[in-house]
């Protein structure tokens, strides 16, 4: 379980992205619907993890990949950043072959705690689907608390708008 690495998404990870997609797309299609729509061929998530360099120039988006021993499992990103306050919106994900092993967790707490310290941030939230329970058990382990429920605030691929569950945790 402890060896895993993160680092940042780049160009060079294009290939390796986009199979880690694919593999789990039918449980990411609803939640991760934007990532799914610019990275159906190997061609169109290039040019996303082109235009994501570009994000993270100018701090607006800072996704992170999880390895393995070299083998990418899994996916953490900072968005929505308001350097106003400032606070950033997270999202993670883990290959469904690596579910349960606490790696997630793991990862999500130290890249926490590291990109906290990097960027100042004051808080941080996540969107949660209420059928998501993962996901918010991931937040509630890693100190997020259910600060309300925010209706129809998101649209799945099919066109459903659902109600998310709005966990915050302050810094």
């Amino acid at each position: 379980m402890d060896n895993f690495t993160i680092q940042l998404l780049a160009i060079k990870d294009a290939e390796i992205f986009f199979e880690l997609i694919q593999n789990n797309k039918s449980r990411l299609e609803d939640f991760f619907a934007g990532t799914i729509k610019y990275t159906q061929t190997k061609e169109s998530t290039l040019n996303y993890c082109r235009t994501i360099e570009d994000k993270i120039k100018l701090r607006t988006y800072y996704p992170y990949l999880i390895f393995n021993n070299e083998k990418l499992i899994g996916f953490i990103d900072f968005k929505n950043i308001d350097w106003s306050i400032p606070k950033a919106e997270l999202g993670a994900f883990i290959d469904v072959n690596f579910e349960g092993k606490g790696i997630i967790t793991k990862s999500f707490t130290t890249l926490l705690e590291s990109v906290v310290k990097t960027h100042g941030f004051k808080k941080l939230f996540c969107r949660i689907s209420q059928q998501n329970v993962r996901s918010i058990a991931l937040a509630e382990r890693c100190g997020f608390r259910l600060e309300g429920i925010i209706t129809k605030d998101y649209r799945t691929t099919n066109g459903e708008l659902i109600d998310l569950n709005y966990y915050g945790k302050e810094l």
